[in-house]
């Protein structure tokens, strides 16, 4: 998969830390690692505003699809239209299906079918991979 927004390793590490991104930003954005459930700083965040990606800056969800899951990670219900590309993935023993940024192919985490209605979706997702703006969305 190919995406619009390219940058080498040491790129994207001087862009996070330029951000002041969390320190595992580099390890979950390009490396598909996961943050541990409960520790994330949008876990149990509910301002009014949109979610973007801590890579590139693309939005990728409004704080009115944002749910309490209780699995741990920030979920929500829906995605901006084509903010996020799905990839299957096969690891750990399991089949889900991995988001990642459609700009910059940042891991952003999962989204599965367990979520409320309308869309039956639970995007969830890593904090390490997100940045808030906050505003009416």
């Amino acid at each position: 998969m190919s995406f619009s927004i390219q940058k080498t390793e040491a790129e994207w590490q001087a862009l996070l830390q330029g951000k002041g991104a969390e320190p595992g930003a580099l390890q979950v954005t390009r490396h598909a690692a996961t943050e541990r459930p409960f520790t994330g700083k949008f876990n149990a965040h509910w301002a009014d505003g949109s979610y973007h990606c801590v890579c590139c800056g693309a939005k990728l969800f409004d704080s009115a699809t944002k749910f309490d899951a209780g699995c741990g990670w920030p979920s929500f219900s829906q995605a901006v239209p084509g903010a996020i590309s799905e990839i299957t993935d096969r690891s750990h023993g399991m089949v889900r299906v991995e988001t990642v940024c459609a700009q910059c192919g940042a891991h952003l985490g999962h989204v599965f079918e367990d979520g409320p209605a309308p869309t039956g979706l639970r995007y969830c997702m890593n904090s390490a991979s997100l940045d808030f703006e906050a505003g009416g969305s």
